[in-house]
């Protein structure tokens, strides 16, 4: 449509929005006419209800700060969307949902109504499979480079595993299946478990599996090891437990963990710095069972080797002994005629030896009578002078006792005398009472009250006026 404007002096083209978005959407449909792959980021995924259709928007965002570039809205229509969601979720292992990047075939379309979007006819899920296998290298990297991704596995698995730390959901089948398989163990083992609850799929798995890590953590010395079991589900549920935070939380923590998160086909992260990764809750149960199996047969070997060696000493000293009862007869006779000739020999040399004994003992008695007078006398000497000594001593301390005593006591005398009330008295002081009892303030004393003074030559009466 053109329009001369007589105002402005020239001619202009005007056109409704209907007419305007109709020239946009030909333009577009003439400029973009094939499919297209796009790679993009997954947001706002929902599925209606009643139509079946998926409608979704593509954003790609800044690799850095993680700013948002670009957005456009898209559609699955409910026919392709039944045959693109299972099979994406079936290869790549992860649910259809927001946050997930992926390379989809789109047509460019534009309506007249609802703009500008993109109707996804394909996707390919080997993008978002290797997309999710770099995110993965990149976490492990980043654990690794901080040198901590070995650090559970390094910690020693107790040789009995019987103080548990279960973190898993309550209401999980596995955790039912663990239990079971624990507590019915053939040989009898008794294992103390105690639930710390979590959340073991969906967006706050993360934050729930650390929130129970950490409460563990307080309660440290009263468990051996960590099981962190999940039951049977889909494989699409695994991503949470890529996370790193959950991971470098994992690798660090003080406890041996054991996981049994119930796949087969691939590591988590967790797992991977996991003390030792089982494939089921079950299996679990069963590697704490086997650890106390290995105890109970190495008590059992030990048990067999102290009983084969006690036997082995037992037989030997049996042998000596019958060597030895062998033997005594002999002995006992060899030793008998060694011991008669050494008494027939000691009997010969008996009278000179008991000669000489007499002699020398005659001799000493005989020195001993000689100087006994003298040292007798030095002795009694020796006492004399230290009995006066002490005697000496003994008087002086008294003295200087009763000198003491006697100079204590005239000046008690005399601090008597100075406090003495005859003496205060004698100074020109008086004493006052009122009902018989000495007054000592003035606050005592109220009109009227008759008092007594005591003088040092006697009492006198008075009566309080003001």
């Amino acid at each position: 449509m053109y329009r001369n404007d007589e105002n402005l002096g020239e001619s202009r083209q005007e056109f409704t929005l209907l007419e305007l978005n109709n020239r946009i959407k030909g333009v577009i449909q003439q400029s973009f006419p094939d499919t297209y792959w796009v790679r993009a980021e997954m947001s706002d995924v929902r599925q209606h209800a009643a139509s079946g259709h998926c409608y979704l928007e593509f954003v790609e965002k800044h690799p850095v700060n993680g700013q948002l570039l670009a957005k456009a809205r898209g559609s699955i229509w409910a026919k392709t969307f039944r045959m693109i969601k299972p099979y994406f979720e079936m290869e790549t292992g992860q649910s259809f949902a927001s946050g997930i990047k992926v390379l989809v075939k789109v047509t460019v379309e534009f309506h007249e109504l609802y703009g500008y979007s993109l109707t996804v006819v394909d996707i390919d899920p080997t993008y978002t499979l290797g997309d999710m296998v770099r995110r993965r290298m990149e976490i492990i990297k980043q654990l690794q480079e901080e040198g901590v991704f070995s650090l559970n596995k390094e910690l020693d698995c107790p040789l009995l595993p019987q103080r548990i730390a279960v973190i898993t959901s309550p209401s999980a089948a596995g955790y039912e299946d663990f239990m079971k398989q624990l507590v019915q163990n053939k040989s009898g083992y008794i294992f103390y478990t105690h639930l710390f609850p979590a959340i073991m799929q969906g967006e706050k798995t993360e934050e729930s599996v650390i929130g129970a890590l950490d409460k563990v953590y307080r309660h440290l010395d009263c468990f051996d090891v960590v099981v962190i079991i999940r039951g049977g589900g889909a494989t699409s549920d695994l991503h949470s437990f890529d996370s790193y935070l959950l991971a470098a939380n994992c690798a660090q923590f003080p406890l041996p963990i054991i996981t049994g998160i119930g796949h087969e086909r691939d590591d988590t992260v967790v797992d991977m710095v996991a003390n030792t990764r089982m494939k089921t809750p079950t299996a679990v149960a069963e590697f704490l069972i086997n650890r106390m199996d290995d105890a109970a047969d190495r008590l059992n070997t030990l048990q067999e080797k102290c009983s084969t060696k006690a036997i082995e000493i037992l037989t030997e000293r049996k042998n000596s002994l019958d060597l030895l009862a062998t033997m005594l007869p002999s002995m006992v006779t060899s030793r008998l005629t060694s011991n008669h000739s050494s008494l027939q020999l000691l009997g010969m040399k008996l009278p000179s030896l008991a000669n000489n004994l007499l002699e020398q003992n005659r001799f000493a008695l005989q020195r001993l009578v000689v100087t006994l007078p003298a040292t007798a006398k030095q002795n009694m000497e020796r006492k004399n002078s230290v009995f006066e000594k002490i005697d000496s001593m003994f008087r002086k301390s008294v003295d200087d006792f009763l000198l003491k005593r006697k100079h204590a006591l005239e000046l008690s005398e005399q601090y008597v005398s100075l406090a003495s009330p005859e003496n205060i008295l004698r100074k020109g002081y008086s004493l006052i009472y009122k009902n018989g009892r000495l007054v000592k303030r003035s606050v005592d004393l109220h009109e009227g009250d008759e008092l007594s003074i005591h003088f040092i030559d006697g009492d006198k009466k008075s009566r309080i006026i003001e």
